[in-house]
């Protein structure tokens, strides 16, 4: 597929790395282009600017700071139709309180939603945002493949969506509707706590079914 990741930062270049190394054209998007050019000629991708690489994208990836996301949707253009995979947290600029994230969302609303009515003919889907990029692609833990949460109002979407995780070798357990980031979303305070309190970061979620 085409996939354009939007966002110069370490989340992004994993998962665009990650799509490369799973055979995709990929085009990573900045406000700055010439921030990627070392990631273009190493990887064999393409910088462009936001609404340069969702426009001949198959799928968007957005992989920006969930504070910046909304700013990072008006500037990638019209997102009709394409599926928009959110990677993104509502990570308030607060510090932390004994080792937990503070978010400038409430259990009420999650950021997801709010892109969501934002662009409301594009088709979000909710992953990447319960790990450390270190485990997003590929992960080789003891306990076998972890699970990755997903919501969103589509269904062909989360087909889509899935089918790529498949790839990055994750199993995959689908919440519902756009309804449910507000839970996923807070798994990112979760999983960030053992590392915030000197426990390391090498760790992932795995629903067990009996």
């Amino acid at each position: 597929m085409k996939i354009a990741v939007l966002g110069s930062g370490t989340v992004g270049e994993v998962l665009a790395d990650g799509f490369r190394k799973h055979g995709h054209d990929v085009a990573r998007g900045s406000r700055d282009p010439g921030k990627l050019a070392a990631w273009a000629q190493r990887s064999g991708g393409r910088a462009a600017t936001f609404a340069d690489a969702a426009a001949g994208a198959d799928v968007v990836v957005l992989a920006v700071k969930g504070s910046a996301a909304s700013e990072a949707l008006t500037l990638a253009g019209d997102l009709t139709g394409k599926v928009v995979i959110d990677a993104t947290n509502p990570i308030a600029d607060a510090p932390p309180q004994d080792g937990v994230l503070r978010f400038f969302t409430n259990l009420d609303e999650s950021l997801m939603e709010r892109l969501q009515a934002q662009v409301p003919g594009a088709r979000f889907v909710k992953a990447f945002s319960c790990v450390g990029n270190a485990y997003m692609v590929n992960p080789s833990l003891p306990g076998g493949p972890p699970t990755m949460f997903i919501c969103g109002n589509d269904a062909d979407a989360k087909a889509v969506v899935r089918s790529i995780l498949d790839q990055f070798g994750w199993d995959t357990a689908d919440m519902g509707t756009a309804t449910a980031a507000r839970a996923i979303e807070p798994l990112c305070m979760l999983w960030c706590i053992p590392g915030m309190r000197g426990g390391g970061w090498t760790h992932a979620f795995k629903l067990l079914r009996a």
